[in-house]
């Protein structure tokens, strides 16, 4: 990416969340620069956190702006989910083998949950939760994000 383009242009009017993120992951909200987003599948309290500029898939991609923001809202929602969550753990990774375009994923972990302590990525079939589930999540995940 041509950083000085990347600064001239409106970085919101062109993106779009790839469609796999979609169909995989409820938006919950938007934060500041990243989509904050719930994976569809009740096994692991999964977030997807999906900067909002077009044609990123690297960090690198993103201005340094745009990268301090990544990981600021990294932290932030790493910490929101601990704290609902009391996981043992937060895992945090881009992976971006399959699906190209730039996100995060920040999971909690505990001993004992599926495929522990193995990945969750391609482990069984995902498990749906319902919508109110899904809305009680979110509530606790924002109020948590809010100081």
């Amino acid at each position: 990416m041509n950083r000085t383009k990347a600064f001239r242009e409106s970085p919101l009017s062109d993106f779009r969340p790839d469609e796999r993120l979609v169909r995989d992951s409820d938006l919950i909200t938007r934060i500041g620069l990243c989509e904050l987003r719930l994976m569809k599948d009740a096994r692991w309290p999964w977030l997807v956190l999906v900067p909002q500029r077009p044609d990123v898939s690297e960090v690198f991609d993103l201005t340094p702006l745009d990268q301090t923001m990544l990981t600021f809202e990294t932290v932030l929602v790493a910490e929101a989910l601990k704290a609902v969550t009391g996981a043992e753990k937060i895992n945090v990774g881009a992976l971006g083998n399959i699906v190209r375009q730039l996100h995060v994923h920040v999971v909690a972990r505990s001993e004992g949950d599926p495929n522990w302590p193995g990945p969750v990525w391609g482990f069984g079939a995902a498990e749906p939760r319902s919508a109110e589930e899904t809305k009680a999540f979110a509530a606790k995940l924002l109020d948590a994000m809010t100081p």
